[in-house]
């Protein structure tokens, strides 16, 4: 009986042998791992986003009129959208007039044109009381002479950021 014991251990080894072992790999090269990345800096923070500045602007009416056109309208839209990105930041309204017309009419005039585009602005979303709104009525002409090129440059608006305190009467 000794002989089973002796002839299975011989049947493993014949069997364990016979199975092929793959070759050595030609090139005897020591394997490396690759370093670690570096490890990574603290990314700078991102500049801090450039404040929108409001740019003043005109707006221009037909004569005897404070009707918005939608140019005007466009215009407007414009400036909320710059004004709405500054809160901070007041607006002032001056409503001017062509030399047509006695003052007192034309300081009216001037004050429904300025009134009108602030009523616009609110509307759109901006806060009444950072909007300034006055007449120059024909006080400050942009264009001097007596004709239609001219007084049509006098018919306006101008919109423009307000520098300074603001008296709350005039809002």
């Amino acid at each position: 009986m000794k002989s089973i014991p002796t002839l299975a251990a011989a049947v493993l080894a014949a069997a364990a042998c016979s199975h092929a072992q793959p070759p050595p790999s030609a090139s005897a090269e020591p394997v490396v791992e690759a370093a670690p990345p570096p490890p990574v800096a603290p990314a700078e923070p991102a500049p801090a986003p450039r404040a929108v500045e409001i740019v003043a602007t005109s707006v221009y009416f037909a004569f005897d009129s404070s009707e918005l056109s939608p140019e005007t309208r466009a215009t407007l839209q414009t400036l909320f959208d710059q004004a709405r990105q500054r809160p901070d930041q007041d607006l002032r309204i001056e409503g001017n007039c062509d030399e047509r017309g006695t003052r007192e009419y034309n300081l009216a005039l001037g004050q429904r044109r300025a009134d009108a585009a602030k009523n616009y602005l609110v509307g759109l979303g901006l806060d009444a009381s950072h909007i300034t709104a006055i007449s120059n009525g024909k006080e400050r002409p942009r264009a001097l002479g007596d004709d239609e090129a001219a007084w049509s440059q006098n018919r306006r608006d101008d919109l423009m950021p307000a520098t300074g305190a603001v008296s709350q009467a005039s809002r």
